[in-house]
């Protein structure tokens, strides 16, 4: 009867000239299944250590972002002011309770925590949306909502634009707008990043009494409360950041969001 003994089979295997076919197929057979095995133990174990270093760089930056609104230094370093984030749910507009800062990055990973929309829904050309958006709350010394921060992106002329947007406790008043991330044309559609264009944002109106968003970026000088001034020669950067805006502020958006803080929701 053959000797099956592992050690006795082990023992034979290495004997065998260093040219036998048998042996290479095996080392390297061994030698794949070894590396294969480190590199998922390594992915097990360095997944959460890597997704909370994600989640921390994001929280950075986008801390720092937020300095970045116009008069956002201002009203932080008013006294008693205090700035909170919490994870919303849009569909309902409610916290996500079972979602946090430190998790949401790894939960949008995963593409069923995505919604697509429709050519009717998608004005700022996103093609989808996120179930869940991280955003900020700035409280006075009264524990009153003050200020409420709003990430926001859209489609501009050569790719993607994405902005913080800050509404006053009404939710109808524009605070600042500050662009974060955009690839538009240098000296023209590009100076939607320029502190004397942001700075028009701040006092304008969002919505009209019956609720309907009409922000714009006019064609041109700005003709209305809702409006702020166009720029030359960039239409369509101009048109991106109006359908953005109209697209974060409405159902689709952050629109249930705001209905529960008008509510005292929040």
């Amino acid at each position: 009867m053959a000797d099956l003994n592992p050690i006795t089979a082990w023992r034979r295997l290495l004997a065998l000239p260093n040219e036998s076919r048998t042996k290479t197929l095996f080392m390297a057979f061994l030698v794949s299944a070894v590396c294969a095995l480190l590199v998922s133990g390594a992915t097990v174990i360095l997944q959460p250590i890597q997704t909370a270093n994600r989640a921390a760089e994001q929280q950075a930056r986008l801390g720092s972002l937020i300095a970045g609104v116009p008069g956002m230094s201002e009203l932080l370093s008013q006294d008693g002011g205090t700035l909170s984030t919490v994870v919303i749910d849009l569909d309902g507009g409610a916290v996500a309770d079972e979602m946090t800062p430190g998790t949401l990055v790894a939960a949008l990973d995963d593409s069923a925590n995505w919604t697509a929309l429709t050519a009717n829904q998608d004005l700022a050309g996103l093609g989808q949306r996120p179930d869940y958006a991280q955003v900020y709350f700035l409280r006075g010394a009264d524990g009153e909502l003050s200020l409420a921060l709003l990430p926001v992106s859209g489609t501009g002329y050569n790719g993607p634009i994405d902005a913080i947007l800050a509404l006053r406790a009404d939710m109808n008043t524009i605070a600042g707008l500050a662009v974060i991330n955009q690839s538009e044309t240098p000296g023209l559609g590009a100076r939607i990043e320029e502190p004397a264009w942001l700075g028009q944002f701040r006092g304008k109106s969002v919505a009209d009494s019956s609720g309907t968003v009409r922000f714009a970026v006019a064609k041109g000088a700005t003709g209305s409360e809702y409006e702020v001034d166009g720029i030359t020669g960039a239409t369509r950067t101009s048109n991106g950041i109006t359908r953005m805006i109209r697209f974060w502020l409405g159902d689709d958006g952050y629109g249930p969001l705001l209905d529960a803080i008008k509510r005292g929701e929040f």
